[in-house]
């Protein structure tokens, strides 16, 4: 892969997980950002602990050769929330343009189960015609927004939520307009279907409009325990579901050949949320970079 096109970024979700804080609580901003510089990376995502003023944010990440590349916001389109969400997207998407970040990363939270103690392979929502439709108008709506930016809006399928296997992932990119685009998550498309086959033909069909990528992978024994047990989403983040890439079942080589051949273009994000107290962060900061280095020479 080329440098020059594709940059490496890491999530700070590995040191503190922002839906359940006490999961690495003991982890400052200042340890985070550090350790990402230490390890290789050279980009971030936004995280709860990091500070929301430009005036601060630039100069701790500027010191450490660091720069945003997106941030999570959650979208209630579907719940019929057009206006409280694309208000909020509104400031996101400001904050996000200040630092210099070209896409946002979108997840459609409508009737998601991915916060809540509920199995997360029981029921999980469908949405109807009208709730698509719903979440077609706004996202078109807040892709226009940010375009206007010259920033690209990314919809991120998620476990637990209304888009999450590869058949809702088709309907989305059928419905909405061609700026619409696609996050891509590795971890995500295999905990969804349990198999390799998915993650490669979701990248396949989708590649001429992926505009962000998250290297994540998973522990096969933990997603089908979690799946047997019929436990939540959060207790199979904490079992250790989700690891860094090259330390689960997926295969990366076809995922890195496939965005190679395509003229990917765009940041990959090793987005990885186990307990730190588990997997100590940097160390497994520094066994995902190791591992994309000896994959694609980045």
């Amino acid at each position: 892969m080329n440098s020059d096109f594709v940059k490496l970024a890491i999530a700070p979700i590995g040191w503190t997980n922002d839906d359940m804080p006490e999961l690495g609580d003991e982890n400052s901003f200042q340890q985070c950002i550090s350790e990402m510089a230490l390890a290789g990376f050279k980009g971030s995502e936004v995280g709860s602990k990091y500070p929301r003023s430009p005036a601060l944010l630039k100069p701790a990440l500027e010191l450490r050769g660091l720069q945003i590349c997106n941030a999570w916001f959650s979208t209630f389109f579907a719940d019929g929330r057009r206006e409280q969400t694309v208000e909020e997207f509104k400031q996101t998407l400001e904050f996000l343009h200040s630092m210099g970040a070209k896409v946002i990363g979108c997840s459609e939270q409508s009737g998601s189960i991915q916060g809540l103690p509920q199995p997360v392979y029981g029921e999980k929502i469908i949405f109807n015609d009208l709730q698509w439709q719903r979440v077609a108008e706004g996202y078109n709506l807040i892709a226009e927004l940010a375009a206007e930016k010259g920033m690209s809006v990314c919809l991120h399928h998620h476990m637990g939520t209304g888009i999450q296997t590869p058949a809702e992932i088709d309907r989305f990119m059928e419905v909405v307009s061609h700026n619409v685009f696609l996050l891509y998550d590795t971890g995500h498309v295999y905990a969804s279907e349990l198999t390799q086959q998915a993650v490669v033909n979701v990248l396949e069909k989708h590649l001429a409009r992926i505009r962000h990528v998250h290297l994540k992978d998973c522990r096969d024994e933990v997603l089908r325990q979690v799946k047997d047990k019929q436990q939540s989403f959060m207790t199979g983040v904490r079992q250790g579901m989700f690891t860094v890439p090259g330390d689960g079942v997926i295969d990366f080589a076809p995922v890195f050949e496939l965005l190679d051949k395509s003229g990917y273009r765009g940041w990959m994000v090793v987005e990885a949320e186990q307990d730190p107290s588990k997997a100590n962060p940097l160390e497994y900061a520094l066994k995902a970079r190791k591992f994309i280095r000896d994959q694609t020479g980045l």
